[in-house]
């Protein structure tokens, strides 16, 4: 794939992606506006927490990072790619059914494990109700990754990256009808702890909404993957020769991904000891996954397949200026991001979620969170180029090692930092947990050969699109303090946010191309070719 066809793969994935991340902004949006921070949005926030930890052993995570390069290799070998992939979907499908029956029996403890500070309230109550009903969308989303994961390497990105927004289409359109009371008696959970409690009823659709959302996704990839020639049928599991080497590819991995669901148990076991704070950083946490996913996880699904594909057929060149692309591509869009988080976290969780149920405080809070995490973005965005050179050789065990040493960090900042600054200590601890594990991947990719190198291009791009994204971080700031009034009117608040979006995106990228640090016809040339 040349570096054209590479960034046009980016940008499919990237637009989607942000589609995606839109519409979870109206999702969150309205959730925020029915239930703000109270208990039920923090027993709805635990929930859904539940399968999408699992997911990053099952989904994007463990299974897909062996299985994609094995896969992509296979394309590249002319061997049978489809019945690898059979074995594959079957395997993962009859371990994650077991998964899911298992969940709904251990579910408070499951629940406790997430959120100790849930124990003798409500929202315990609550959680363990909406977690039995979401947990379904582990198999669900699972199975659609996969297929995801089979398109990508095909170098189909368009369906596996749409399929995110079937979800939010759904939540979206359950949300509006529960709240129009269409739906007044089609849900109900039954608990007399909870019994008229403000929003369970809403809480109750969303859960529903969920796995009807996982179904869609399902569907979506399953129809992609049948018409590109990848036909999947229902067969008993097998451990075949291929299933036991994807198994010990997987394993690592999936200790790795274990790891990071650690350092997220931290942080919300931290928060859950605050009231709201669940809450608070979950609303923080849409804001800064907005460029984490439109760019961060873009370069991670088209990166994998392209490495592994390079490294088969030995082309070391081709692969070095993909990683470098990605790279440049990843820093160019993701420094000015965590720029403008960290400059305008007040105005953008005002104008996104002040309204109804969450008020000026929470803005407050939220808006900390936001600055902190915003500070991590771009390492959050970077490991998500550097795994794939350890991944397409599959060398799991390492990132695995790595992601240990973060854990580590992440637990004695957050513990440590969470008796003087409160549920902060979360966000911090995540943070710093990120960019030390950037500091391990850089440096242990320095060994794996040719590939890894970092070009005289990407050197140079990279100060000058940190100076471009400081230039344009001045610039936002002293326009929100010189039209700091129209923020707070009804009528202007949401047309001042757009504005001053727009000027941050218009000032980063005259002056990056003036510094030559971005140089737009890149990006028209990858979009007209791609």
């Amino acid at each position: 794939m040349k570096p054209a066809r590479l960034i046009s793969g980016f940008l499919t994935v990237g637009v989607w992606t942000l589609l995606s991340r839109v519409l979870g902004f109206v999702r969150d949006i309205m959730i925020a506006g029915v239930l703000g921070t109270g208990a039920v949005a923090e027993a709805f926030f635990v929930a859904f927490a539940l399968p999408n930890m699992f997911r990053r052993f099952f989904a994007e995570g463990a299974f897909n990072m062996a299985f994609v390069p094995m896969f992509a290799k296979r394309l590249e070998a002319g061997e049978d790619a489809e019945g690898f992939a059979r074995e594959a979907f079957a395997g993962l499908a009859s371990v994650l059914f077991v998964l899911t029956l298992l969940a709904q029996l251990v579910m408070p403890w499951l629940v406790l494990a997430m959120a100790g500070g849930f124990a003798g309230d409500e929202r315990l109550t609550l959680a363990v109700g909406f977690g039995r009903i979401v947990f379904v969308y582990i198999l669900l989303i699972s199975l659609a990754a996969l297929l995801s994961g089979v398109l990508n390497a095909l170098g189909r990105f368009a369906a596996a990256a749409a399929a995110p927004v079937m979800l939010n289409i759904v939540l979206v359109t359950m949300l509006w009808l529960g709240s129009q009371g269409y739906l007044a008696e089609a849900v109900t959970l039954e608990a007399d702890a909870v019994a008229g409690l403000p929003g369970v009823h809403e809480g109750t659709i969303l859960s529903w909404g969920v796995v009807l959302g996982g179904i869609a996704q399902l569907a979506l990839v399953w129809v992609a993957a049948a018409r590109a020639g990848i036909r999947m049928r229902l067969r008993w599991p097998r451990m075949s020769p291929e299933m036991k080497r994807l198994a010990i590819i997987a394993a690592p991995a999936a200790l790795a991904g274990g790891v990071v669901q650690v350092n997220l148990l931290i942080g919300r076991q931290v928060a859950s000891f605050f009231d709201g704070a669940v809450a608070w950083l979950s609303y923080a946490d849409r804001l800064y996954q907005l460029p984490l996913g439109v760019v961060g996880i873009a370069v991670g699904i088209v990166l994998l397949p392209e490495l592994s594909r390079r490294l088969a057929a030995e082309d070391m060149e081709g692969g070095k200026s993909a990683f470098n692309r990605a790279m440049e591509f990843a820093l160019a869009l993701t420094v000015p991001a965590a720029v403008a988080l960290m400059v305008i976290p007040g105005p953008l969780v005002s104008v996104l979620f002040e309204r109804g149920a969450f008020d000026a405080a929470d803005t407050e809070s939220t808006a900390l969170a936001v600055a902190i995490y915003g500070l991590g973005l771009p390492a959050f965005v970077m490991q998500k180029a550097f795994q794939p050179l350890f991944f397409a050789r599959a060398d799991t065990k390492r990132p695995f090692y790595y992601a240990v040493v973060s854990m580590l960090v992440n637990a004695v900042v957050a513990i440590g930092l969470a008796p003087f600054v409160g549920f902060l200590a979360a966000a911090i601890g995540t943070t710093l947990a990120g960019w030390a594990m950037v500091v391990l991947l850089a440096n242990g990719s320095r060994g794996l050969g040719e590939a890894t190198q970092i070009d005289d291009r990407l050197r140079r791009r990279t100060g000058r699109i940190i100076l471009a994204a400081l230039i344009m971080g001045a610039i936002l700031r002293g326009s929100y303090m010189l039209f700091e009034p129209a923020f707070s009117a009804p009528g202007l608040r949401y047309a001042a946010l757009a504005a001053l979006v727009s000027l941050g995106i218009v000032s980063y990228f005259a002056v990056a191309h003036v510094l030559g640090a971005v140089r737009l016809s890149d990006l028209k040339g990858a979009t007209r070719r791609g």
